[in-house]
């Protein structure tokens, strides 16, 4: 079983990303390096600047996603580490809740273990009238576990994470979950960065996927949580993640984000050469423009 008393170990090592711990790191280097990606292998600040409060990542194969996810990590090495980033993905898997936070214990992948944030989970639980403490939905789940990787190649375990998986994706759940987020971090004093995991179009054509992608991005740009969920609906986005991203958003204006950056985008049309049946990857940085 992937979690074993309190220890959640890698489900999709060696198939989302290599599971020999060098080879990891050689793959993630790779991902920094690509054409597709910053183009370079980040130095991670030596001291933190509270800069962005989230931002927009894949969860594909690395070998798909990775370059445009590497964009979010370049910018979170040029910050320095968070105390804690809570990572927020879509339940691919049906199991567990409608909003579940893993409460405790540690996250292991091949390079290292990483601690949960603890009081600041129990905080979001306290304040979200939805979130529950609950395991099952993490158990496969992928769409959290591809970034802590990137995470530990930048800072080793020199941060703590709160990993949430969302079945129930509303303007309501999000807001719900967003506020629980702010208020648990203003409670205990974290420095807190979410990280949205999601992916855009699934499947159809290049040019379609990109245009019903320009929307919604657009939308986050805006920072407008409303609209990102009226554009999904409207235009049937095929985008897995909206929910985390409109937390992320909820989230973020009330930690008096103004901004947002496109970082990246490409589909894996762009990696395969297959263009007659893609997935869209965004890279999207909200941030304080006071702070920069």
């Amino acid at each position: 079983m992937p979690i074993i008393a309190g220890r959640r170990t890698p489900a999709v090592a060696g198939m989302f990303y290599e599971a020999d711990p060098q080879a990891l790191r050689e793959q993630i280097e790779w991902c920094f390096k690509h054409p597709l990606g910053p183009g370079r292998i980040p130095e991670p600040a030596s001291e933190r600047r509270r800069v962005s409060t989230g931002y927009v990542a894949p969860h594909a194969g690395y070998m798909y996603s990775g370059p445009v996810a590497a964009w979010v990590y370049y910018s979170i090495a040029s910050e320095g580490p968070a105390e804690t980033y809570v990572i927020i993905g879509p339940n691919h898997t049906g199991l567990g809740t409608l909003v579940s936070v893993m409460p405790k214990g540690v996250w292991e992948t091949p390079l290292g273990a990483v601690e949960i944030d603890e009081e600041l989970a129990a905080g979001i639980l306290r304040y979200s009238s939805y979130a529950d403490p609950d395991e099952k939905a993490h158990l496969y789940e992928h769409s959290v576990e591809v970034q802590i990787p990137f995470l530990q190649y930048l800072y080793g375990s020199r941060f703590k994470i709160v990993p949430i998986v969302m079945w129930q994706q509303t303007p309501e759940m999000a807001r719900d979950l967003g506020e629980a987020i702010y208020r648990a971090a203003a409670e205990t004093g974290r420095d807190v960065v979410v990280i949205a995991s999601s992916d855009f179009t699934h499947y159809e054509p290049d040019e379609v996927a990109r245009a019903k992608d320009a929307k919604a991005i657009e939308a986050i740009l805006s920072l407008d949580p409303e609209k990102l969920y009226r554009v999904v609906v409207e235009l049937d986005v095929s985008m897995c993640g909206y929910g985390p991203v409109m937390t992320m958003l909820y989230y973020s204006k009330l930690a008096g984000a103004d901004a947002a950056q496109k970082l990246a985008y490409a589909t894996s049309g762009d990696v395969t050469g297959d263009r007659s049946s893609v997935v869209g990857y965004a890279a999207i940085r909200v941030y304080r423009s006071g702070e920069e």
